[in-house]
């Protein structure tokens, strides 16, 4: 991709900031530059100007936001330009990312632990970033380390009717050894609609006592107003759903999931014809016509895929629960494939890494990909209207009490 060419900038406006008397005209005059660039950016991104009218048009303006980014000269302000349509985020922040920070952060503390390898030099070649002594790499994981802890910690003031968890798992070691390490992850949707990451963990194992002991974190953290929590069905996070959120909350099985476990008992040549089958059970209208296209579905495959069949039968009530909320919200609350969709996002970047030099590493990483991923959302659309979500208070007369 060629690099956009700069609209000329104001020739007033720059001998303005370098006439200025102040210790900022860098940071002023690197700010004017920057923004500049971002918005010659955007509009080669949209394919038009401000106000053109072109048939290489790809998207729409929508407004903007303001961020700012640390420089050596000081702290800019800027002002992103966002599209109807797509996520554009500017060459210039996507290689700033704190993120990143917290990459470069973990390659460095496995030189610094004897892990050194020509892969990890690799990519501290890529990164463009030269080994770091002891000291320094410790000044900057403080840095990290503080927004991490403010940001796992931080108090739930909200209602969040809709949750969903699930876990990856990364590879960390720890006393010698490396170990396939689960982390688990809670979502939730808001009472206006806005879409958060509540909580992040990294456990030994996906038992009852771990998945637990993280939910009840949050509920002392003011967890309130649970109605539907989606999962998949692995029995220590069903276990500890039942158990946290008992008589408060609603169970739906992802559908995805459960797609998976039916089709593992189907024979190749049906797999497709059974999977639409399956999608034709939960595209019904309500729950009773449902169950009435289910029935009709186990029939017909009945002697075809058998063991598939019992499975659907038997599990069949996990996956409607969606069907008692609003019609609106149906499609996204079904599954996990939100989550899952974050989870595909930190793969990414743990594979780079391989493994992890201890815990705080793998968290400090994982943390700040999920603080830049809230944050977009909290300044994005409401992922469901705040009109829906005052109808599901409306209708659903229920509310989350703590469990000891």
């Amino acid at each position: 991709m060629t690099n956009p060419i700069l609209p000329k900038l104001d020739r007033s406006a720059l001998l303005g900031i370098l006439g200025q008397q102040s210790d900022d005209v860098l940071a002023d005059l690197m700010g004017s530059i920057a923004q500049a660039a971002i918005n010659a950016q955007f509009e080669e991104y949209i394919g038009a100007g401000q106000y053109e009218r072109t048939a290489e048009r790809k998207d729409q303006r929508n407004g903007s936001r303001e961020r700012s980014m640390d420089t050596r000269v000081g702290t800019i302000d800027l002002h992103i330009p966002r599209a109807r349509e797509g996520n554009f985020i500017p060459p210039l922040f996507e290689h700033r990312k704190r993120s990143e920070r917290a990459l470069v952060l973990a390659v460095q503390e496995m030189f610094i632990s004897g892990v050194s390898t020509r892969k990890i030099e690799r990519v501290l070649q890529e990164l463009g970033v030269e080994r770091m002594s002891k000291s320094q790499v410790s000044v900057l994981c403080a840095e990290l380390d503080a927004q991490v802890k403010a940001f796992r910690e931080r108090p739930l003031t909200s209602a969040y009717p809709y949750m969903m968890f699930d876990a990856l798992y990364v590879s960390i070691r720890e006393d010698g050894r490396v170990s396939k390490l689960a982390v688990v992850i809670a979502y939730g949707v808001r009472e206006d609609g806005i879409r958060e990451v509540l909580g992040i963990d990294i456990v030994q194992t996906e038992s009852r006592e771990s998945w637990t002991g993280f939910m009840r974190a949050l509920v002392a953290r003011g967890l309130r107003g649970v109605q539907l929590v989606v999962s998949d069905a692995h029995e220590g996070l069903k276990a500890a759903i039942a158990a946290v959120f008992a008589g408060a909350a609603q169970w739906q099985r992802c559908r995805v999931h459960f797609l998976r476990n039916v089709l593992a008992h189907v024979s190749q040549h049906r797999k497709l014809e059974i999977a639409d089958a399956f999608r034709s059970i939960l595209a019904q209208g309500n729950a009773d016509q449902a169950r009435a296209q289910a029935v009709a579905v186990i029939e017909r495959y009945a002697k075809a895929a058998p063991k598939a069949m019992e499975i659907l039968a038997n599990g069949l009530e996990d996956v409607l629960a969606f069907y008692a909320f609003p019609s609106v919200h149906r499609r996204k609350i079904w599954s996990s494939n939100p989550i899952e969709h974050l989870n595909g996002v930190l793969r990414k970047r743990t594979n780079v890494v391989g493994v992890f030099p201890n815990r705080k590493a793998a968290i400090r990483l994982l943390t700040m990909l999920l603080i830049e991923q809230t944050e977009d959302w909290i300044t994005e659309h409401s992922y469901m209207s705040e009109e829906s979500m005052q109808r599901l208070a409306m209708e659903k007369d229920s509310c989350y009490t703590e469990v000891a």
